[in-house]
């Protein structure tokens, strides 16, 4: 997951979550970025937290520049939108842009927004009792 490609890679992918104290609870978001790093190689994925646990934003987005990424895209792992995801990380977006104006940084929707998110926990609720 955090090999080092042969050439620069052009974008990069930072799954961002609240973190936590526990270790397992990082597991599944994790999981999606190796299921990424599979997937598709050549693009750099990082998990990054905004608190209880690292690396935080600032250091993946170093890390990426350090790669020679030009654009990245910042994935909130967020079900639901609360102050986080509204406040928190446009901010920490907003302060990383403004210290690296050259390079491209995207910031997603939260994922618990998008419908093939909202279609797939509803099958799995559904088919939980079977």
């Amino acid at each position: 997951m955090n090999a080092t490609p042969l050439s620069s890679p052009q974008r990069a992918v930072v799954l961002f979550a609240h973190g936590s104290r526990d270790p397992l609870w990082r597991q599944p978001i994790e999981a999606v970025a190796a299921r990424m790093a599979d997937s598709a190689p050549q693009v750099p994925v990082r998990c990054a937290y905004l608190e209880l646990c690292a690396p935080d934003l600032n250091t993946v987005v170093h890390e990426l520049l350090a790669l020679g990424v030009q654009s990245m895209t910042v994935v909130p792992m967020f079900l639901g939108v609360g102050k986080h995801a509204r406040e928190d990380l446009p901010q920490l977006m907003q302060a990383l842009q403004a210290q690296h104006p050259l390079i491209q940084l995207t910031l997603r929707p939260a994922i618990g927004e998008d419908p093939a998110m909202i279609e797939l926990m509803a099958k799995i609720a559904l088919h939980s009792g079977e």
